[in-house]
């Protein structure tokens, strides 16, 4: 099979929401939810007749037990299409426990999708919701098994741990993946929530309405707070290259855009923590490089984005940031380089993001802002067409 997107994620941050139903919304809740009902909303970029889900516990500590699943084609507030439901079983039982720190694969499901087709997995969990990984914004329901449920009964939209991360489709021969490796700018934070529109997102529009991209998947590994080299809220990049990345199905292209975090974090103002250079991010990009060739795979380098202004900002960050993206547009070590920094850029002021791109924290784009980086990938960097 070949993989369509990983779950769409949205990093902490202001409630972005796309909820015409106006279905309540809980932004954390001080209670556990037991005996639940999540229904995680997902986005294919390729289209098939079958499909199968990758369920992740491989940042549990414990065995977690799920219930019944089903998936469904998805209509207004997660509803299911009618005629769409599906059944989904695990070596042909319902029901699977998964072990700590690991993942587990579905059955095939017989459920045709068109490219850009939004998906409805509605997954019961019998136990406590786990908490702890990564999260975002779901609609859950309880108590109960409700998962075969056209509409889900007083349901409230709410961040908790995503328990599907990744689709793979049975897409046509010749289909091949690029995934996205990166932090919250790539995982779309600040953007709409469940609506699609992170950079990766209209990627996969522009890729669908292409001719040479049609046969290309976008998977989105992006992580809010991720760093190359160090641990932020999840494993570094290096670290995860191979679980998150390397081992996708049909994966042929990366398009890489870290380091922002080792940066700020490194020199904020306030609080400064392990300084890194220039000479050490580099470092790394040719390690994801070196790996990734190992496998056939080519690495499209992205010049970060600018940060003037975001509160881990400073000169000697900035200074950093600069370099890093010079070596990254002129060292040749990549097989291809997006300029993401330019075309989000204040033309008055190049080192601030432009006013109509970001609304709150001069660090993250807003659903325009995304648009211009998904705009400035030249497709052929991906396709070869």
């Amino acid at each position: 099979m070949a993989a369509a997107p990983a779950a769409p994620v949205v990093a902490p941050g202001p409630l972005l929401l796309d909820n015409p139903g106006n279905v309540p919304v809980a932004a954390g809740l001080s209670t556990e939810l037991v005996n639940s009902t999540v229904r995680q909303l997902v986005r294919v970029s390729v289209g098939g007749k079958r499909l199968r889900l990758r369920f992740s516990n491989e940042n549990g500590t414990d065995t977690l037990v799920l219930g019944d699943v089903h998936v469904g084609l998805a209509g207004p507030d997660c509803a299911i299409v009618a005629g769409s439901d599906r059944a989904v079983t695990f070596d042909g039982h319902q029901g699977v426990a998964i072990p700590s720190s690991a993942p587990v694969l579905s059955d095939a499901v017989d459920l045709p999708v068109n490219a850009l087709d939004k998906l409805c997995i509605s997954i019961h969990v019998p136990g406590n919701l786990p908490r702890g990984g990564h999260s975002l914004f779901q609609y859950v329901s309880g108590p109960g098994d409700r998962t075969a449920d056209a509409q889900l009964a007083n349901p409230i939209l709410t961040r908790v741990q995503a328990l599907v991360s990744e689709v793979e489709v049975d897409a046509a021969p010749g289909t091949n993946v690029v995934v996205t490796l990166g932090d919250s700018i790539t995982e779309g934070a600040q953007s709409t929530s469940n609506a699609f529109r992170g950079w990766p997102d209209r990627l996969a529009e522009r890729l669908a309405a292409d001719k040479a991209g049609s046969k290309w998947a976008v998977v989105n590994a992006g992580i809010g707070g991720n760093r190359l080299l160090r641990y932020g809220s999840g494993p570094d990049a290096l670290a995860r290259l191979d679980r998150d990345v390397l081992s996708v199905p049909g994966i042929k292209a990366i398009i890489l855009l870290e380091g922002i975090n080792d940066i700020g974090r490194g020199f904020a103002p306030t609080g400064p923590t392990e300084p890194v250079t220039a000479e050490a991010l580099e470092a790394a990009d040719k390690q994801i490089i070196a790996r990734a060739h190992e496998h056939g795979v080519k690495v499209i380098g992205a010049l970060l984005t600018p940060y003037h202004g975001a509160n881990y900002q400073s000169d000697a960050g900035e200074a950093v940031r600069t370099a890093l993206n010079n070596w990254i547009r002129s060292s040749g070590a990549f097989d291809g380089v997006v300029d993401f920094a330019a075309p989000t850029a204040d033309p008055a002021d190049p080192l601030s993001f432009a006013k109509a791109f970001n609304d709150r924290d001069h660090l993250h784009p807003n659903d325009a802002g995304y648009q211009a980086m998904a705009n400035a990938i030249d497709l052929k960097l991906i396709t070869g067409k």
